[in-house]
């Protein structure tokens, strides 16, 4: 390591730096910050993998998560704060329960009591009992409020091959999806996954970092 990299300066700007491609190529950073064995099943890899990364985002700037997930999502603030204090749901879990609720038209409180009836079913399995199916228009629609979001955070975001029509512009990389009936997300299809060469432009939800974006998020900046 160069003399510069040794200095705590350099050594932030390095590892944030590392982050940020990390993300930007679809494999968020800091996996170990998520629970062991943590494991969504909506039956969708992309969704698999970008709930990961809502969970590591949430669990470092909780405050833009909160809000994200009550000014926009319907949430009331005391749910989303019991789901993640007292009942010590991650992040991804509790937007993907508003996410969903928000398409079915219902209260977020209604699909957290669906999940509680089986947790061990998986989100793919709870969706699908409330009609919201891999492949349908419910799916796509639940799928799409990813990238709003993203950019109402400010942090770059990685579509699949089923956006690019609703994103054009937007860098992607094909996921692998769950094996049917199983609920479990899959890795990456390797060797075949690539990603568009374009990355997102400057300005509201298209910088290239993992920092909430000026006036949206919060959470404070440093690792």
């Amino acid at each position: 390591m160069s003399d510069k990299l040794k200095t705590p300066f350099f050594k932030t700007r390095f590892f944030a730096l590392t982050a940020s491609i990390a993300t930007l190529l679809g494999a968020p950073a800091h996996a170990q910050d998520l629970p062991a064995g943590w494991d969504p099943r909506s039956g969708d890899g992309w969704v698999d993998a970008w709930l990961g990364d809502i969970s590591r985002y949430g669990s470092r700037y909780r405050e833009p998560f909160v809000d994200e997930m009550v000014r926009y999502y319907g949430a009331p603030r005391e749910l989303v704060g019991d789901l993640l204090d007292r009942r010590r749901w991650t992040p991804g879990d509790v937007y993907y329960a508003c996410a969903l609720a928000q398409v079915l038209g219902r209260p977020c409180r209604y699909v957290v009591d669906e999940w509680d009836r089986d947790p061990a079913e998986g989100w793919g399995a709870v969706a699908q009992r409330l009609g919201v199916k891999p492949g349908s228009a419910e799916f796509h629609k639940l799928k799409r409020g990813f990238v709003p979001t993203y950019d109402r955070w400010g942090r770059p975001i990685v579509i699949d091959g089923e956006l690019r029509r609703d994103f054009p512009n937007r860098p992607y990389r094909e996921y692998a999806t769950a094996a049917k009936g199983s609920g479990k997300g899959a890795k990456e299809k390797s060797g075949k996954a690539k990603a568009n060469e374009k990355k997102p432009g400057p300005g509201r939800g298209g910088k290239d970092s993992a920092k909430p974006a000026k006036g949206q998020g919060k959470g404070s900046t440093k690792d």
